[in-house]
């Protein structure tokens, strides 16, 4: 009888890896300590070769590609493959070229790097951007980096939806900050995710939060935190 091979996609965001840049994480608290063995070996226990894993943002310490070098033959030498998008954190991200090139040229096979486009994943097409939030008013230049967003989400969710077309399958979103949390909301990013029609939407960057200020949803889009740290650096299966 023919082995049946079950085939998943999983989140886990904010890995701040610092192999080639020497930022030790465990200054921000014990639960960091040893945080990239951690990572490696629930990871790998969790992930199998043929499954995907998104990493919504804050992949790298590293200020450009040299310093993330070590970082990225990391990742790659994790189970699976690798969907990464922006954060706030990456500061080594360039245009979509050269991060392209430099997965090339390293020979980074396992990785894909989302940036105004979509990705197939099994039965999900993967969308999203970086985002913006602030945890008190927006001032107007914080309004334009939201319109900024804002229009890269369109981008990406009209890419997603040609995918969806094509192929079928949940159009999932996938941001590196909240739209809410709290008592403050992004206005205009979760409005525009919620005028996409997805209904799920994934997001990390907040670490040592207050799980009675996380939102479950958020304009009718049901809204799950993956950093790294709050899901035991541990990837979440994404079910149907």
């Amino acid at each position: 009888m023919k082995k049946v091979v079950f085939i998943s996609v999983f989140a886990i965001g904010d890995l701040h890896l610092s192999l080639g840049s020497g930022k030790p994480m465990d200054i921000f608290g014990p639960v960091w300590e040893n945080h990239t063995e951690r990572l490696r070996e629930n990871w790998n226990k969790t992930v199998a070769p043929d499954d995907t894993v998104v990493v919504p943002g804050d992949i790298s310490w590293a200020m450009h590609f040299e310093e993330a070098r070590a970082d990225f033959r990391f990742i790659e030498s994790l189970n699976g493959k690798k969907i990464l998008l922006k954060g706030n954190h990456d500061y080594w991200w360039q245009t979509n070229a050269k991060n392209r090139n430099f997965l090339e040229s390293e020979g980074l096979r396992t990785i894909t790097i989302l940036f105004n486009d979509a990705v197939r994943a099994e039965d999900f097409i993967i969308c999203g951007t970086r985002g913006w939030f602030v945890d008190s008013a927006y001032s107007p230049e914080d309004d334009k980096i939201v319109e900024r967003e804002a229009g890269r989400y369109r981008l990406s969710f009209q890419a997603a939806e040609k995918l969806q077309k094509q192929y079928g399958g949940e159009i999932l979103a996938f941001l590196h900050y909240p739209l809410c949390y709290g008592g403050v909301t992004c206005e205009k990013l979760a409005a525009a995710v919620a005028e996409s029609g997805v209904r799920r939407c994934f997001y990390g960057h907040l670490h040592g939060v207050s799980r009675a200020r996380l939102h479950s949803s958020c304009k009718g889009v049901r809204t799950e935190l993956v950093a790294a740290d709050f899901v035991q650096f541990t990837p979440v299966r994404i079910f149907p």
